[in-house]
């Protein structure tokens, strides 16, 4: 392959390799993806022929193209999901109409440079857009590929700029590009130069201060017609649920290793029924927290130290500003500069329709049953609310409550009552067949199947028509638990509903699943299920290390460094002061402290210790002068990143110093031909026309050239006497 069609290739590959990242993200479809793939492989087909386009038509179009994509950008960005999602889909779609114009059009240097800075900014959309792995590895491979583009863009200049100054007269006839040398080194002269990029970008990263959440870009469609989280709930829907396996949240408990499959994580709490959907009577009571000097927002103190558990949730965006964690959270830590917490105990963010990572405190301690039982305590004013029912109710739902509650006496075995009687004579379905004008009456005596709104509505109803206060919750239950990642993956099927019961005299909300074991999602098994925990344990990684480090992680590895720093010093301190002991003892037997016996002794073991450290430095100094002698290193550099065979210069340069050394210097009037005949030995010679045939005859030396240069070299080295 001819270095010009070499150049091209690796120049087509960096402008593809910056697609793919932003392919990755699902920004495109099947269509868009394949006109562009289309696109590439036309211009690469009319490359350097006459089917391509003019510059001046190229700038046309692209001139052309700006007003469009501005005016289909403005006409997306009043869509639910704010202008960021808007803006990156847009944006990633005019980069790649501008590239596709200038790979069709005749290039010059400046057009090559406009398609490298284009597949920059893709890769640099890409990371806003995706959290996945797979963009560290297309990232990976832009990286390798655009070091290599551009050392040959520059070999390519120079080499024109050589055979200008030829062509000029201005200096003897070479070629840079033409030899292949460059070529062949160019992989890793790429991978030594990334090697040399990360060790100085890896510190920067984890030292510089982050703003922001991971990335942005909420989700494009509702989630009406699959399972998913929602701040309400509405009976009487008729339809089929779909499942979706979109990932929620990653959740990290600390302390807590092995399956949480029993996580539940609050999200919004609805205290009002109308018949048919749930809402909040107190939407407008929200309490702000700002964020003051500590990093950690605190509302409540808990109970006890060890009760409190620790939550860490990376969480994608779901079109809401909901914040999701463990029962009764006390605080929240995470780039917030307010949260707000509602009298209903759901937490919120202001507009953070992105993905973000947060700590969450809870305060796991609940009454125990004992204490629950004798809680029977009236409700005051301020509960009135959690015993509101609906204009419209069917006595049927009271006369079935107080069927099943009225053989307890008690709340909490009225309540346990409520919600084993709906585990055991209810069947969960994903077919939403109840409906009607009261479509929870449908669902409790004639469908007698639902998902878990249903079961959650009913469970809280018929408990308030027994004087049972009570609310529903939105959040998500259960998750898959991946061991190679120790972390919890939440699906958006992990959507759940459940009841929340009060205590009076405790004043605690006690929460109750009424829904069958039936409702939740099955775990993947299998190989295929295996394979996918590995991939998301990668996943997994990236987001925690990369994705979502942000100041509160760097405070965090600071603090590890710096408990490293000290425990290295403190084993330092141990071995020092052993040292020191070990020394005085010695020191003592060789006074005679323990007798002449351990005296003697103590002065041989002296004496055989400095005889082995002079053996051992002796033995390390020869085989020193050895390693020199034979050039090992010399000849490993070489083997590694010279060109094939060795170096015009220096292995020419070599023989000359090596004759300097002897006497012989060649003179400036005298051709390299000239002065190996002037030495007068053929091994001179030998390499001279060797260093000719590749310096001026374009040639590359063989493996076996190379090794027979070498045995000259050392047979000068050797030859004495003239």
């Amino acid at each position: 392959m001819s270095f010009e069609k070499f150049f091209r290739f690796i120049s087509y590959a960096a402008v593809f390799c910056g697609f793919l990242s932003l392919w990755i993200t699902g920004t495109f479809g099947a269509i868009g993806t394949g006109i562009f793939i289309g696109g590439v492989i036309a211009a690469w087909v009319i490359e350097g022929s006459k089917w391509q386009i003019s510059e001046k038509l190229g700038t046309t179009l692209i001139v052309l193209a700006l007003p469009v994509f501005y005016f289909v950008w403005r006409s997306q960005s009043g869509t639910l999901y704010g202008n960021e999602a808007a803006i990156a889909g847009s944006l990633s779609r005019m980069i790649l109409s501008l590239t596709a114009v200038k790979l069709l059009q005749r290039k010059s240097d400046r057009d090559w440079i406009f398609l490298y800075l284009m597949s920059f900014f893709e890769v640099l959309l890409a990371a806003a857009l995706s959290i996945s792995a797979l963009y560290m590895l297309t990232f990976l491979i832009y990286l390798l590929v655009m070091v290599c583009a551009i050392i040959l863009f520059e070999i390519r200049k120079t080499s024109r700029a050589v055979e200008q100054k030829i062509a000029d007269g201005r200096t003897p006839h070479t070629s840079a590009a033409a030899n292949g040398l460059p070529i062949r080194r160019l992989p890793a002269t790429a991978i030594t130069l990334i090697v040399f990029i990360v060790m100085i970008a890896a510190p920067l990263f984890f030292m510089l201060p982050r703003v922001g959440g991971a990335g942005f870009g909420g989700r494009q469609g509702g989630l009406d017609t699959k399972t998913g989280f929602s701040d309400s709930v509405t009976l009487g829907r008729i339809g089929d649920i779909q499942q979706s396996d979109e990932v929620a949240m990653r959740v990290k408990v600390e302390g807590k290793s092995g399956d949480l499959g029993d996580l539940y994580l609050r999200g919004t709490a609805l205290d009002t029924f109308d018949g048919k959907s749930w809402s909040k009577s107190k939407t407008g009571v929200k309490e702000p927290f700002v964020k003051g000097e500590r990093e950690l927002i605190q509302w409540e103190f808990p109970t006890t130290r060890e009760n409190l558990v620790i939550q860490t949730i990376y969480l994608e965006p779901l079109d809401t500003p909901v914040l999701f964690g463990m029962s009764k959270a006390v605080a929240i830590q995470g780039n917030f500069p307010v949260i707000y917490k509602d009298t209903l105990g759901s937490i919120t963010a202001p507009t953070h329709y992105e993905r973000v990572s947060y700590k969450v405190l809870s305060d796991r301690s609940l009454p125990d049953a004992k204490r629950l039982r004798e809680d029977n305590y009236g409700y005051g004013a301020e509960s009135q609310g959690y015993l509101q029912l609906p204009d419209r109710f069917d006595k049927r739902i009271f006369d079935l409550a107080y069927s099943i509650a009225s053989k307890e006496k008690n709340r909490y075995d009225k309540a346990a009552a409520v919600e084993k009687y709906l585990q055991d004579n209810f069947g969960y379905t994903l077919d939403q067949k109840s409906g009607g004008e009261d479509p929870l009456a449908d669902f409790l005596f004639n469908v007698k199947m639902g998902h878990c709104e249903y079961f959650a509505t009913a469970m809280a109803i018929m408990l308030r028509s027994q004087g049972i206060a009570t609310r529903i919750v939105n959040g998500f239950h259960g998750g898959e638990y991946n061991e190679t990642a120790d972390m919890t993956i939440v699906r958006e099927r992990n959507a759940h509903s459940w009841v929340e019961v009060y205590f009076a005299k405790e004043n605690a909300w006690l929460p109750f699943d009424p829904t069958p074991a039936g409702g939740l999602s099955p775990l993947p098994t299998g190989i295929a299920g295996q394979f996918n925990k590995y991939l998301e344990a990668i996943e997994t990684f990236w987001i925690e290390y990369f994705v979502a480090f942000d100041n509160q992680e760097q405070r965090s590895l600071m603090r590890s460094i710096r408990v490293g720093v000290v425990d290295y010093q403190a084993r330092l301190s141990t071995y020092f002061s052993s040292a020191q002991d070990f020394l005085a003892e010695w020191w003592a037997d060789i006074r005679g402290d323990k007798g002449t016996q351990a005296s003697l002794a103590a002065i041989g073991y002296a004496v055989a210790y400095i005889v082995a450290a002079i053996i051992g430095i002796l033995l390390l100094g020869w085989l020193g002068r050895k390693v020199v002698k034979l050039k090992v290193w010399g000849r490993i550099w070489d083997r590694l990143f010279a060109t094939r065979g060795a170096s015009i210069v220096e292995f020419y340069d070599r023989m000359q110093l090596l004759l300097a050394g002897k006497g012989f210097t060649r003179a400036p009037h005298e051709t390299p031909l000239e002065f190996a005949y002037m030495v007068g030995l053929s091994e001179a010679v030998s390499i001279t026309e060797k260093y000719n045939g590749v310096r001026f005859g374009e040639r590359s030396l063989t493996d076996d050239e190379s090794a027979q240069i070498e045995n000259w070299l050392e047979e000068l080295e050797t030859t004495d006497g003239f």
